[in-house]
This record gives C-alpha cells, structure tokens and sequence, in this order.
C-alpha cells in the first residue's frame, strides 16, 4: 500500500490533541506523549517538501490551545522562514499570540504582514489587531484601526466597547453601542451583554431600560446569557424590583441567574427573600458552586438567622460541594458574626489550607467576642507561616485584639510594624491607649499622627472616658462632635445624657427644643430575638408584645432576687456618655434589651443560651443587671451590639466590663 503524503499525517495526527490542553496535574507519562505527539507534528510539518498553510495553522492553533503562545509565535517565525505564505486564518491568531505574549513589536510585524499579503481588510485580521492594540499599547490605537478599516462589523465595535470598559470608559463605550444602533448593525448576544456591563457601570436605569428594550426587539430577551446580564445591570442600577420581574418572566434558569438574584437580594438587605431564593433553587435540583454559597451566606451572617447558616453547611456536606478556601471563609465570617465563635473556630481548626483572609477572620472574631488573647496567640502562630503577606486588614485585626486584651505595649509593637498606617490602625491605636487610661499618651499620638477633626478619633477617645468616667474631658469631645458633626442627632443625645446625669436640666430641655428645630431625628433602642423561626422585636418601654405581662413578671422577679442576694444592691445608671435618650427616662425593666432577654428566659428551655440583638450600645445598667440575671439563672446571655459580643457567663461579661 503506498506511504500517505505528509500533509495528510499532519492532518490526521493534529485533531488527536490540538483540543486537548497540556497541564501539568495529568500523569507524567500523558504529559510526554502530548509534547511526543506535538514534536512528531513539527517533525512531519518540517519533512513536508511544500507544506500549504494549513499544516502551519494547525500547530499554531495548537499551541494556542494548550497555552503556549511563544510557541506558536515560534512555528509562525519558521513559516515565513521558509517562505510559507499565510493564509487568513493564519494572521488572527498569530496576532492573539502576540498578545498573550505582550509581545506588541512582534504584533506590529504581523500587521504589516497583513498589508504585505494582502489581508488587511479581513475582518478576523482587523478584529483581531483591534484586541492586541486596546490590550497592549492604548484603546485609541485601537479606535484608529477600526476607524481607518475598509470594513468593520458588529464584533470589531463590540470589542472596542469592551476595551473602553477594560480601560474604565463606560461612557465611550455605550456610545460605540448607540453608534451600532444608528448604523443599524447586527446586535448579537455578546453586544448586548457588553452593554448591560456598560449600564452596570454608569449606573444609569434609563440607558439600562434602553439596552433591555432592545434585547426585546432583537428577540434576545430571554437568550439565557443576555438575560443574566440584564440581571445583574438592573441589580447594579439599583432596580431591584426591575430584576426580579426579569428572572421571574424567564423560561429557563441557570446557577448564574440564581446567585445573581440572590446577591441582588443581599446586597439590598432582603436577607430572608434570598435564603428563600437559594431554598427554591435546591429544590429545582440547581446545584449551587462555591459562589452562590458565599453569596448566600452573609444572609446567615446574624444572629437571628444562625440556624440557616447551620442548614446550608449541612447541605454543603451532605452533597458534597466543594469546600474550597473561600468558602470555608464565608462560613468562619458567618458564624463569627452570627455569634458561634467556637464553631468558627472548628472549621478554622478543620482547614487544610489558610490564606491570610482565614486567619484575619479568626483573630478579628476572638476580639470581637471578646477573646483579644486568644486573637493575639493566633496572630503570633500565624507568623511562623513565612508564605503569608501580612496585610493593612491583618494588622487590623491584631490592633483589635490588643484593645480587647488591653495590651498597650503589644499593640504599640505592632502599630510600629506597619508601613503606612491607615487612619483605621491610627483609631484603633487612641482606643487602646484610651482604654487603658493613658489620656496623656493618647493626645500626644493624636497630634503626631494629625488626626484631631476625625470624628472616629473622637468617638474613641470617649470611649475611653466613659470607661473610666473622665466626665469633664467627656464632655469637650461631645461638643467637638457637635461642631464637626451638626447633623448627627447622636452628638446632642450624648449631650444631653451629660446634663441630664449631672442634673442640669434646664440645658436637657435646651438641646431637646435643639434636636426638635433642627428636625433631627435620634435613633430609636430595639433589641430582637429568634425563637421558633420567628423574630421577636422590643422598643424601649414596649408592652406591645401577647407575653408582655409575663415577661416583666419575670423581670421584676429577678430584679427582687438580685436585690436579696445582693445585699439591696442595685444596677448604677450612669448614662453620662451614653447614645440613647429614651433609655434614660425609662426604668431599668422597660429597656428593650431587658424585654428580649426575659421573652428568652420564659420562652426556651432551661440552660438553653439566650441570644439577643441590640441596633444600638447596651446601657451600663442593663450590662451589669445581664450579669446578675446569668448567675441567677445559670444560662449564657449573648448580646450582640453594634460593638461587640456580650458574652455573659456566670456574672462576668466577655469584654471585661471594659465595653
């Protein structure tokens, strides 16, 4: 039987492997027979008398494929060499070659290659010197190609529209979009996705409602990819309701659209809407990827909500979804903030790879719950790992902890240690040094640092001076934060708190009228608790709630037996420096912190933990009267505010009294 020419072996040995990408996770062996089979094509291809482009492209196309584009440019160097003549297929993708490889004087080559072969109105060869000009030397160089083209179709103006998106033009680039609507050019699927983008970024709902209108025309309105985008540009303008309809009127659903709508659903605060979402996709059999959980997840991220958390790690593990690095995270961060620090603790135990977002998670939630130590003592292990970066938020995380510890000189260490403080670590700094009662200290760093007008400075230092009741320095810094902050209601209520504790309430009324006139609004106490998949809210003075007889019953019953084994010892109420007005004028037994705590006490088991909410800081006196409540009733109270975890445990808080 007579020998096959050698163009005929190329074309049958190629398509063996030219789809098949070269990793370096396959088997040794499956490795070299790849690079074996590629180096019998050069072989062939160079044994060829009179080999036509087609041979030439294949290896090309090849090196393409399996990520190796110094080859091709390599393969593309011997062909002219040899004085193969290229095709129109060839010219593209040498020129994506070039541009994977950044090799822009190379690309510069090829395009006059194009002039000199007689190329350069081919539509593939100008798409192309298109992407390699926008992606390496500037998107103008690549408006002048299209410009200067003898011909242009809607994929070259859809890729320059996605250049001036790369470049952070979106303007430019809606502007190519309405430009292709004016030529009436076709508007494919990528098109519309490219504008949807383009909307995203504008953030502008009428051009958005323009570019949805015209999926609807082009009859791409539900084209799975274009709805998806359509989504997702709704969601970034703010629509959500315009989204919503979207993936409701949609025929078909993917995973994408799903987590979009879910992250559109967390990212507006409808927590419950999104984990009935992720509920109603598990049960369409759509399997969620490590996305769509951590989308789903900062929905888990509160202390009602806990329970949810806990179902979707179940679910995870009993389906076996991937728990990548990220993932673990998203659950150490939500149960962290959903008040479980020791489950977060296990799967940070249970982890086999920590970057440095797993460990800044870890020790940020000890000092949130109180346990700076023990953040401390992860800081100090995680420095041992020499592959970590320590980062701003890293650093962060351990200033935190050395505040929450209390521990000057190891914070002072620390802080030394980073290169460009951020205000955020210079705040942390004054809180520690406020803390720890070092006034002097704190003004001298305050000064060094030029940080005097920050209102988060400020509010540090009174921190500082509400713990160990400096009233007369307290009191200058509330009126700085009047100064600096005229609009924030807080200020005045702080204010207000001073004079009333210090009886001058003739200045309470004042600043009322103040407040009153200046039609500021100050914040309203509420505290919130979960019991039977059902969140239960309490104002200050509340007597709203079915069980409200029985809940101050049982209020004033513990408030008697703490005053019998107290020795008629009763909680102080120094509100000096504290930020809720209503709580001042109402006993202790109406704060709503109070009221959720005793519809926990009657409504759960015995020794069951009680966990409650508060929108804003828990008063002095209702910390130390949750003290006495866990001893009295042995259970564990954990109340969570917007500073911290109240752990109480036995008669003693987390935080040290020091909150």
């Amino acid at each position: 039987m007579a020998a096959l020419p050698s163009s005929i072996h190329v074309h049958l040995l190629l398509p063996m492997y030219k789809d098949e990408p070269i990793s370096f996770n396959k088997p040794k062996f499956q490795y070299r027979a790849i690079v074996n089979k590629l180096d019998l094509a050069h072989k062939v291809v160079d044994e060829i008398p009179q080999p036509k482009a087609y041979a030439w492209n294949q290896l090309i196309q090849t090196h393409l494929s399996n990520n190796h584009p110094h080859n091709a440019l390599s393969v593309y160097h011997g062909m002219m060499l040899r004085g193969i003549r290229p095709d129109h297929h060839t010219l593209p993708r040498v020129l994506t070659a070039s541009r994977l490889c950044s090799n822009l004087a190379f690309g510069k080559q090829v395009h006059a290659h194009a002039f000199k072969f007689g190329f350069s109105s081919d539509l593939y060869v100008i798409t192309a010197l298109i992407e390699l000009y926008g992606r390496l030397h500037a998107v103008e160089t690549a408006k002048w190609v299209l410009d200067n083209a003898p011909t242009s179709n809607s994929v070259a103006r859809t890729i320059l529209a996605k250049l001036y998106l790369v470049d952070n033009k979106p303007h430019l680039a809606i502007e190519i979009f309405n430009q292709m609507l004016r030529l009436k050019a076709d508007i494919d699927p990528v098109a519309l996705v490219t504008a949807a983008g383009t909307c995203s970024l504008l953030k502008s709902l009428q051009q958005a409602r323009k570019v949805h209108q015209i999926a609807r025309e082009c009859g791409l309105e539900f084209h799975l990819l274009v709805s998806n985008s359509l989504m997702k540009m709704y969601i970034d303008c703010d629509s959500l309701e315009e989204a919503r309809s979207l993936f409701h009127a949609m025929p078909s659903r993917d995973l994408i659209s799903w987590t979009e709508m879910i992250q559109g659903h967390v990212k507006n605060g409808g927590y419950n809407e999104a984990l009935k979402l992720f509920r109603l996709m598990t049960k369409a059999r759509i399997k969620p990827d490590s996305l769509t959980v951590t989308s789903i997840l900062p929905a888990c991220a509160r202390v009602p909500a806990h329970k949810q958390g806990k179902e979707l790690h179940a679910y995870l593990f009993r389906n076996g979804i991937d728990m990548n690095p990220t993932v673990q995270n998203a659950f150490m961060d939500m149960y962290v903030k959903s008040g479980f620090i020791e489950l977060a603790s296990n799967v940070f135990t249970s982890m086999v790879e920590r970057d440095i977002i797993s460990w800044t998670i870890m020790i940020s939630g000890y000092s949130l719950h109180g346990q700076g130590a023990q953040g401390l003592g992860l800081f100090l292990e995680m420095e041992q790992d020499s592959s970590l970066e320590i980062d701003e938020f890293t650093y962060a995380a351990v200033l935190h902890a050395c505040v929450t510890a209390c521990r000057v000189d190891v914070g002072m260490s620390y802080f030394d240690r980073i290169k460009a403080p951020t205000v955020t670590h210079c705040v942390l700094m004054v809180a520690l040094l406020a803390r720890a009662g070092l006034f002097n200290d704190a003004r001298t760093f305050i000064k060094e640092h030029q940080i005097e007008n920050r209102v988060e400075v400020l509010r540090a230092l009174l921190d500082g001076c509400r713990i160990h009741q400096q009233v007369t320095m307290g009191k200058r810094i509330v009126e700085q934060l009047c100064e600096l902050e005229p609009l924030n209601a807080e200020n005045y209520v702080l204010l207000s708190n001073w004079y009333a504790e210090n009886a001058k309430w003739d200045m309470v009324d004042k600043l009322k009228t103040t407040i009153k006139d200046m039609g500021l609004k100050p914040k309203r106490a509420y505290s919130w608790i979960e019991f039977r998949n059902k969140v239960h809210v309490f104002g200050t003075g509340d007597v709203s709630h079915p069980r409200s007889e029985m809940i101050h019953w049982k209020l004033q019953h513990l408030m008697k037996k703490m005053e019998e084994e107290g020795g008629g010892d009763r909680p102080s109420s120094i509100f000096s420096f504290h930020d809720v007005d209503e709580e001042r004028e109402c006993i202790l037994i109406g704060h709503c912190e109070m009221l959720a705590i005793s519809f926990g006490l009657i409504s759960t088991r015995e020794r069951a933990t009680v966990r409650v909410t508060k929108n804003l800081r828990v008063c002095g006196s209702c910390h130390d009267f949750t003290k006495a409540i866990s001893k009295i009733v042995q259970r564990e109270i954990i109340i969570k505010d917007p500073n911290c975890f109240h752990h109480f445990k036995n008669g003693h808080c987390s935080c040290g009294d020091l909150w």
